[in-house]
């Protein structure tokens, strides 16, 4: 029997489960900080969304918790590194070249600071690895929220948080929908077949006797759009609100507890008190708290402090799914 969360203000289901892919869902496949633990892996994440597959951050054995988790590895297209502290993306050269052993020619597309290219390309050199597919980099930029891929379906933004080096969180929302047809109006007015699409995307229509048929009346109100956002690691930085503004589900980092808030600021990560205080700040949907430091293997003195603040709490675990709906 899945576990479901109801979230009340949005309708939103929140669905645990080891099958079933669905419109928009995000697996946890890391969510330790620094080193990994018998209990915990470092960080990464896979969303699928609209058919498309993201991989943000690639610690070391992403590839291994891959596989563990069924996600089919070659249809990952994008990598979001979120920056260049190993427990975010020692395990990439090793997926690459996974990926290559296993035939790959298509196209990868790696978002991530600029020196990241460097370093992959001297490791492929040092290992005299001739990879069958492209890689295109493209370095990330610090200084504001950035649009860093869209196409019809989607967009993914990247925006500055702030930590010991340089790193960005990101966004990645759905566009609108196009509005559901009501078969029964468009029957009823004949509306010709390929006027449908454009009735989708919000158009009158014109009869032949020159009646105008509002859209309102042809359609229902399309299926909502998610968005999730991803900010790890950053001490409390509440400037980076408006980059996560109502988005359906945000994941923030927590690595530390309030007794060790002045261990955070040092740090510069965040408690998840302060966690709890962006999701409040920022009035999304759910928060899903992770990053957490080795020294916690009770988390519930965390998820605590955070639902102390902001109810709609969840702990990451290695492993959970996340389904939007």
């Amino acid at each position: 029997m899945p576990f479901v969360h109801m979230y009340k203000r949005h309708f939103l289901f929140l669905t645990i489960i080891n099958f079933t892919l669905m419109s928009f869902e995000v697996t946890i496949l890391g969510c330790g900080s620094a080193t990994p633990t018998s209990h915990r892996n470092p960080s990464a994440q896979v969303v699928q969304v609209q058919d498309r597959s993201i991989l943000i951050d690639c610690g070391e054995g992403t590839q291994v918790q891959i596989r563990k988790n069924k996600i089919r590895m070659q249809k990952i297209n994008h990598i979001l590194i979120s920056h260049l502290h190993g427990d975010h993306y020692f395990g990439l050269i090793g997926l690459l070249s996974t990926f290559h052993l296993l035939g790959r020619d298509k196209d990868l597309h790696i978002y991530a600071p600029e020196d990241l290219k460097d370093i992959i390309y001297g490791q492929l050199k040092a290992s005299k690895t001739y990879l069958k597919y492209t890689i295109h980099f493209k370095s990330l930029n610090f200084s504001g929220k950035n649009l860093i891929f869209e196409d019809k379906k989607i967009e993914i933004y990247s925006f500055p948080m702030r930590h010991s080096i340089e790193v960005c969180g990101f966004l990645i929302q759905e566009k609108t929908h196009p509005r559901k047809i009501n078969r029964t109006a468009i029957d009823a007015f004949e509306v010709p077949t390929y006027q449908i699409n454009s009735i989708k995307e919000g158009a009158n229509f014109s009869t032949d006797d020159g009646r105008e048929v509002l859209n309102s009346k042809l359609t229902f109100e399309p299926n909502p759009s998610f968005s999730y956002g991803y900010c790890s690691d950053t001490s409390y930085y509440p400037e980076l609100c408006h980059s996560i503004k109502k988005c359906t589900v945000l994941y923030h980092e927590a690595t530390f507890g309030n007794e060790l808030e002045k261990l955070a600021k040092q740090t510069k990560h965040s408690t998840a008190k302060q966690a709890a205080m962006i999701a409040e700040q920022a009035e999304v949907g759910q928060l899903v708290i992770g990053h957490y430091s080795a020294r916690y293997t009770d988390l519930s003195i965390l998820l605590t402090e955070a639902k102390e603040v902001f109810e709609n709490t969840i702990l990451a675990k290695d492993g959970l799914r996340i389904i939007l709906e």
